[in-house]
């Protein structure tokens, strides 16, 4: 953690709040929790508000426990209208859950998030840090079985 603050000017450590938040995310099993979130202030020395609130402004960090695979689906217009309703749907019902829930086994979790930056190859989802674009039922087929 340490080098990553080493990345910044002395009197601007804050500014290793995000790179920050995504070890402590990875080292607390995938989300961001109370002890987690403390210890980064206290590291930072920031108020444990000013951590709280940069994490959940941003979607890539995770507020309560996920699922092994994270199936971050893109819902803004591009991917919309390119199909991202039967993409979701299917997914969902694939594996018998609604976004923003855990399959029981707790390997597949699925979030709906905005623009993912890809509108050019919409439809697309993003699971962990892997793109997957101009889907179709039978890619995602593929995705979700290469996934278990």
């Amino acid at each position: 953690m340490k080098a990553h603050v080493a990345k910044y000017p002395a009197d601007r450590s804050r500014s290793a709040l995000i790179p920050l938040l995504f070890v402590v995310q990875r080292e607390r099993g995938g989300w961001l929790d109370n002890p987690g979130v403390n210890f980064l202030a206290k590291f930072l020395d920031l108020e444990v508000t000013d951590v709280w609130e940069t994490a959940t402004f941003y979607s890539m960090f995770n507020l309560r426990p996920i699922g092994r695979h994270h199936i971050q689906i893109c819902k803004t217009l591009s991917c919309k209208i390119m199909g991202e309703p039967d993409i979701t749907d299917h997914i969902c019902s694939k594996l018998g859950i609604k976004p923003g829930e855990t399959t029981d086994d707790g390997k597949f979790t699925v979030t709906m998030v905005e623009c993912l930056g890809s509108c050019g190859t919409a439809p697309m989802m993003q699971i962990g840090f892997d793109y997957y674009e101009d889907l179709t039922l039978e890619k995602v087929d593929k995705i979700l079985s290469d996934c278990k």
